[in-house]
């Protein structure tokens, strides 16, 4: 989003070009959004016929100043920009219009046009910013609200020094402070940090003294060198970590290093753990936090502590192939993690237990209930059903033809190594045969 240096370009450029200049026509966009506390109407009747007597910025908040109040006040938001057309302002997000762009733009949210024929406009294509209409801006927020202006109004080394010691956030976090330095935003805190070789995450009370020094001079810097290429990012010195910081962790390299991404205070802070490093208790801190990291994934691997593997159980359930269910209504992270993991192992035995539960379930309710009493034998147990359907018959067959009883046992036994069942189940179906074959079957039992 526009910074301190992007704002204060456009900020010269109104002074430049309209300073002095009389408004003799004005169009505002009908987006509520945008135009804040005023309607579209107000806001171009009190412009019409005034004169611009100054171009005004605070942080990231710039007014135009007229011969008598109200005066309008711009909050750039996101992607905020002033054009001034046929002027080349900023290429910070290629702001410069070209002629055979249509004028004003259709995301232009306040239009205005010059006694001398020059027009300017406003735009704004995500609608973050802010238009309003102010009797004294400074006098209210969010201008108001803030801190001194880190170009306008630098503060002194001491009183910087002072002001640091008395902060116990993160420095990354205080510099994105608005109320404590106004103008520094994301991309400036970044690079103030990485010219001073300070760690984004370090406590701001416990930067030393050499290193506040170095970081009170490096906001200067970076602005001062913003400024003299008109916050022309392309033209920002190459070894700025301004280049590299919005590339994909793990290709964002600035001078030969790696970069790295963390998030302070809400924001995604880019900086180089190779020469940003944290000092004094917040390295101690850092170090024994790394350390009982490290015993949580040692305890994980070896099976024990928090984080360890759970039992079995989730294993199975994951096979079962309820383990999308699960991940589905789980509420804890930590759960829902592990059930992910654990479906992949099972993915070899996921076919088999469904079978064999399906097996089961078909044998409960058969009068040869002991068919499936093991996993092993729950397929070979199919095929088995029709041999003791096709014995059976033949036995009945048989019996019918007034078979001896030895001889129709014999036949029965003409096929060993099948399963039990088969013997199991056979006297149920040749039991009206007679009581004689009891004895002899009790004799031929081992």
């Amino acid at each position: 989003m526009p910074e301190l240096p992007e704002v204060e370009v456009a900020r010269r450029a109104l002074e430049e070009h309209c300073v002095g200049k009389r408004i003799v026509r004005c169009v505002a966009a009908d987006d509520t959004k945008v135009i804040d506390g005023v309607a579209p109407e107000r806001l171009e009747a009190s412009l019409v016929g005034r004169t611009i007597a100054a171009a005004r910025r605070k942080g990231k908040n710039m007014w135009l100043e007229l011969d008598s109040p109200p005066h309008p006040t711009f909050q750039f938001g996101m992607a905020g920009a002033i054009y001034i057309k046929g002027v080349e302002i900023s290429k910070y997000k290629r702001s410069s219009v070209s002629p055979t762009e249509e004028w004003p733009s259709k995301y232009s949210k306040l239009f205005a046009e010059m006694d001398d024929g020059l027009e300017f406009s406003f735009s704004d294509k995500r609608r973050f910013a802010k238009i309003r209409l102010l009797d004294n801006p400074e006098a209210a927020p969010p201008i108001s609200e803030l801190g001194p202006d880190a170009l306008f109004e630098p503060i002194k080394l001491d009183e910087f020094m002072k002001s640091l010691g008395q902060k116990k956030g993160p420095i990354k976090a205080l510099l994105l402070d608005q109320s404590f330095i106004s103008g520094i935003g994301n991309w400036m805190a970044d690079e103030v940090l990485y010219q001073a070789r300070i760690h984004p995450g370090q406590t701001a009370s416990k930067i030393s003294k050499d290193k506040c020094e170095i970081l009170h001079q490096c906001i200067k810097e970076v602005i001062e060198e913003s400024l003299k290429v008109g916050a022309d990012s392309n033209q920002f010195p190459e070894k700025w970590i301004f280049h590299s910081r919005e590339k994909k962790p793990g290709k964002a390299f600035v001078d030969g290093k790696k970069i790295d991404f963390i998030t302070i205070g809400g924001r995604t802070s880019a900086y180089v753990p190779e020469l940003q490093k944290l000092d004094g208790t917040d390295a101690a801190a850092s170090r024994s936090k790394g350390g009982k990291d490290k015993e949580n994934d040692d305890d994980t691997k070896s099976g024990k502590g928090r984080n360890a593997p759970k039992p079995a159980k989730g294993r199975v359930k994951a096979a079962k192939g309820s383990s999308n269910k699960a991940t589905n209504t789980c509420d804890d992270g930590d759960d829902e993690d592990y059930e992910v993991e654990e479906a992949k192992p099972a993915k070899r035995g996921r076919k088999q237990p469904a079978r064999v539960a399906d097996t089961s379930s078909k044998n409960a309710g058969s009068i040869h209930g002991d068919e499936a009493t093991d996993e092993e034998d729950a397929r070979p147990a199919k095929r088995g059903k029709k041999l003791i359907e096709k014995t059976t018959k033949r036995s009945l067959k048989e019996a019918n033809h007034e078979d001896s009883d030895e001889e129709a046992v014999g036949k029965i036994e003409a096929k060993p190594g099948k399963a039990p069942t088969e013997a199991k189940s056979l006297p149920k179906q040749v039991d009206d045969a007679g009581p004689a074959r009891r004895p002899q079957r009790k004799v031929r039992q081992p």
